[in-house]
């Protein structure tokens, strides 16, 4: 998948998705390089930050990405919170199966972080 930043994004991403979600970063290729931004892999999937000239955040459509248990969902929001960024839990009333929250990136892309709730 692939969210929007604007031009100069890269080292606040590392620090952001590499560095405070622990995303690897993947190389880009060559050809691509030159359009900026930067890859990253958690899991089996990637998640691509690519350059927009007339960046606009997505304020509401988002990606979700999943942790593996509900302690993993409380150090990660820890881990955010420290680090000073905003963590917003959402209703669990919303989805019952699900414990999640929302943050956003540094270019206000929101994101969502769940982990299937534990019985």
């Amino acid at each position: 998948m692939q969210v929007a930043a604007p031009p100069g994004c890269e080292d606040a991403a590392r620090a952001f998705y590499g560095g405070l979600l622990d995303f690897d970063e993947v190389e880009k290729p060559a050809l691509l390089e030159v359009r900026g931004g930067c890859w990253f892999r958690s899991g089996s999937g990637e998640l691509h930050i690519g350059v927009d000239d007339s960046f606009s955040p997505a304020a509401k459509a988002h990606p979700a990405f999943s942790v593996d248990s509900g302690a993993a969902l409380d150090r990660l929001a820890a881990s955010l919170t420290a680090a000073g960024v905003d963590v917003r839990w959402a209703d669990d009333a919303e989805i019952p199966t699900q414990r999640r929250f929302h943050v956003s990136d540094p270019w206000g892309n929101r994101l969502e972080i769940v982990a299937a709730r534990e019985s």
